[in-house]
This record gives structure tokens, sequence and C-alpha cells, in this order.
């Protein structure tokens, strides 16, 4: 089970992820409309991804990016926007994001990309534990 963060500044967008979110998988869905709230957040709590609106009043989704991968860089970011360019995919990416999916998106389309976001997640604490007791510490 994994921690994730939704933000969005429509709150149907967030019941909805959060519906879909826990309705389809074991994970825990954290919710606000505010990215400020969303940065103090994420100083405060452990999440395994984020999942975030591009644009946002007060902090734009790239800004969060940036801040999340700042915080911890291990941290995974989805970007979900209903402006999608090619321009904004390639800055995310760039940036650090694990993903970038277009609004209106699939039930399926979202559970996939969370799914592999969280085996990846997965992927790396292992690595690390597994390196951790090659260099003789504990894992």
């Amino acid at each position: 089970m994994g921690r994730i963060l939704a933000v969005d500044d429509e709150l149907d967008m967030l019941s909805l992820l959060k519906m879909m979110v826990e309705g389809y998988t074991d994970h825990q869905v954290v919710v606000t409309n505010n990215p400020l709230e969303a940065k103090e957040l994420l100083t405060k709590e452990r999440f395994d991804l984020v999942l975030t609106d591009l644009k946002m009043p007060g902090m734009d989704g790239m800004e969060l990016l940036e801040f999340a991968r700042q915080q911890d860089p291990d941290l995974l970011v989805l970007v979900i926007t209903a402006f999608g360019s090619l321009e904004t995919a390639e800055e995310a990416m760039a940036k650090g994001a694990f993903d970038y999916i277009t609004k209106p998106f699939r039930k399926e389309q979202l559970l996939l990309a969370i799914d592999k976001a969280m085996r990846w997640r997965e992927l790396v604490e292992q690595n690390k534990a597994l390196r951790r007791q090659l260099e003789g510490g504990t894992p």
C-alpha cells in the first residue's frame, strides 16, 4: 500500500481521483486543492507518488514537481493536464516527472500509470536496501 498526494484546483477532479484510486487499488490518497498546502504536506509527511494538475492558481504543477523532487529525489510525480502540449510534456519529463497524462483520461490509463509508478518506487527501495546490505549496513 502506498501513499499518494493528489493536487488539483478542481474539487470534482480530486473526488474522482480519490474514488478511482482508492476504489481500485489499496493505495491511500490524500487530496488538496491548494498547491501551497501540498508543499507543506510534502515537508511534513511521506508520500510515494504525487498526482498534480499542471495549471493551478498560486503555483503550477511544474513548480510543485520541482519542489517535490527537491524534497525527495526518489518521489515520483505524475502530471495531469487538460492543456497538454509537446512542450509541457517535454518540460515535465526533463524536470523528472514519471509520467504525463492528458485530460480527459480513461480510468484504466490512470490506474496503469499509478501501478507502473508504484512498482518503480518499490524496485528503487529494494535496490537501495540491497545496496546497503552489500555495503555492510542494515537493510
